[in-house]
């Protein structure tokens, strides 16, 4: 009990999301005294009558470690929920934890999240059926990390639009930077014409005449114009980009692409998407984007500065486009400065 309670302080230290979906599965499976071969932490995600699975991280009993399988990818591309699973015959029942004999051992789903709305569930696998004390204890642990998750949420998230906020970013951007690094750097001479493939780019966006918005309707309205940017936002962007409010009208997007006309071509669908969209009582806006590839040692800052020198020319040129820093750049439409005098502190 010692050992749990200090593994359950471990886990209430940490910040990263990752690392703590990792703690978890590891707390949980300690927490069933040795009855559980496994447990898993799976995210739904999709629609109603097709939702795919995505496993956040997961624990096998003597196993050294986690294993995470976090990958880059649609959710339609994510394995679909198997309707005879325990996941499956567990919907439906998200207050409670379900015990299913699949005839080679047992497997209890705990739900994560609201009611009738779970975010997440937790599947143990053991050879019998879980005991009710260690059900209870599971159901504790569960209840512990939720608390713990929303005060992550209330200190990471946008007021207002519940997106990610800019304190967040430096830290998300370094985990990027890290997974974007190859082995070879791109010379200085290559810069102008060299277009980032198969790595991470960074995007600024910003609402066009969003002060005429708030000056006509009101800054209600503007808020409204505001909560709806970030709902399309999460409908037309992948589940693992990462997207932030910088404040105001200006939101930024993280995220991961194949390509240079990947990114393009994802960030200019969007674009049309909002173009397309009626606000109430405003009726149609647009947006501007600029954005920029993530290079070799690169700084939160000089990403930023980049992107945002993409979309000040977009602005500039006729609102309601992408511009790519890097395609600017080869044309000669911008000029790169030393990144040192250009650094932007976020805090």
């Amino acid at each position: 009990m010692h050992e749990l309670v200090n593994n359950l302080a471990h886990l209430c230290s940490l910040r990263d999301r990752d690392a703590l979906d990792s703690a978890l599965v590891s707390v949980l499976l300690q927490a069933t005294q040795g009855e559980a071969r496994s447990v898993r932490l799976v995210q739904l995600l999709g629609e109603t009558g097709d939702l795919h699975c995505l496993t956040r991280a997961e624990r096998r009993a003597g196993a050294p470690g986690c294993e995470r399988r976090m990958v880059w990818v649609e959710w339609k591309e994510l394995p679909p929920l198997d309707p005879d699973s325990a996941l499956a015959c567990a919907e439906g029942s998200w207050t409670m934890e379900v015990q299913v004999d699949a005839g080679t051992g047992c497997h209890t789903v705990l739900p994560l999240g609201n009611a009738g709305a779970p975010v997440s569930l937790v599947e143990v696998e053991s050879a019998q059926p879980l005991s009710a004390e260690v059900c209870a204890v599971l159901q504790g642990v569960l209840q512990l990390y939720q608390n713990f998750e929303g005060l992550l949420d209330y200190g990471e998230k946008d007021a207002l639009t519940e997106l990610l906020n800019r304190k967040t970013f430096d830290g998300a951007f370094a985990k990027a930077a890290v997974l974007h690094a190859s082995p070879q750097q791109v010379q200085e001479q290559d810069r102008r014409a060299a277009l980032t493939d198969d790595g991470y780019w960074l995007a600024v966006l910003d609402i066009d005449h969003f002060k005429r918005v708030n000056d006509n309707y009101g800054h209600l309205i503007g808020d409204e114009v505001l909560l709806l940017m970030a709902r399309l936002m999460r409908a037309h962007f992948r589940f693992q980009d990462q997207l932030y409010r910088f404040g105001g009208e200006e939101f930024v997007i993280l995220m991961r692409c194949g390509s240079h006309e990947d990114a393009h071509n994802a960030l200019d669908r969007f674009r049309e998407v909002v173009a397309e969209y009626a606000f109430p009582q405003v009726g149609h806006i647009s947006v501007s984007i600029g954005f920029a590839g993530l290079r070799e040692d690169d700084t939160p800052g000089g990403a930023f500065d980049r992107a945002d020198k993409a979309v000040y020319y977009a602005k500039e040129h006729g609102r309601n486009q992408v511009c790519s820093y890097q395609v600017l750049l080869a044309a000669g439409e911008l000029s790169e400065e030393a990144e040192d005098d250009n650094e932007v502190d976020f805090f």
